[in-house]
């Protein structure tokens, strides 16, 4: 189990792993979630775009983040069906451990670059069943919603998944729409 002293360590040093996520790189997941799930989203506010998206699409949304009392580490809702979200990048390796541990559904948006370089993560997809789902391009995070990065990151992002599918690996295009759920007037020029 994690120690809560590395998430107050990383806030007290001005330090963030909380980047938002659009809603092109939320829309290529949307057709591995089965029709009414109740979908957990462990590391986001009510006012985040999965939340927002998953509810727009008739799913039961838990959101559970830190600030709002639900420690990903020591919170576990009683009953629902998937596990999706965009974790902090700094705790990856205990994020992953404890997903493979509940044994549940899930898909969680990370940056790929040195998925394989650690043992630890080494490790759990050796011996675990995953599937990474690779989205086209780069997903551009905001740091606050309403206010659009302006640079491409130096990194791609695919959802790392279990029990989504029985391949391994996945290619989903990220393609705009319609959906303007949330989005301030400025994102919705840039959408």
């Amino acid at each position: 189990m994690i120690e809560n002293d590395s998430v107050d360590f990383a806030k007290r040093k001005g330090k963030s792993d909380e980047w938002f996520t659009p809603f092109d790189a939320i829309l290529p997941i949307l057709k591995y979630i089965k029709p009414n799930s109740t979908v957990w989203c462990p590391f986001d506010k009510p006012v985040s775009n999965f939340v927002k998206m998953f509810e727009e699409e008739g799913h039961k949304v838990i959101c559970s983040h830190i600030d709002n009392g639900g420690d990903f580490f020591e919170y576990e809702p009683e009953d629902y069906d998937i596990i999706i979200s965009n974790p902090p990048y700094s705790l990856r390796n205990d994020v992953l451990k404890r997903l493979f541990k509940l044994n549940s559904p899930f898909a969680m948006l990370m940056n790929t670059n040195g998925l394989f370089d650690s043992k630890i993560r080494w490790d759990l997809f050796k011996n675990n069943n995953f599937t990474l789902i690779y989205l086209s391009g780069r997903v551009n995070y905001m740091k606050e919603y309403g206010l659009v990065e302006k640079s491409s990151p130096p990194f791609q992002s695919a959802y790392i998944c279990s029990k989504l599918s029985d391949k391994q690996i996945l290619f989903e295009e990220r393609t705009k729409n319609d959906r303007s759920v949330g989005l301030s007037d400025q994102e919705k020029e840039v959408w």
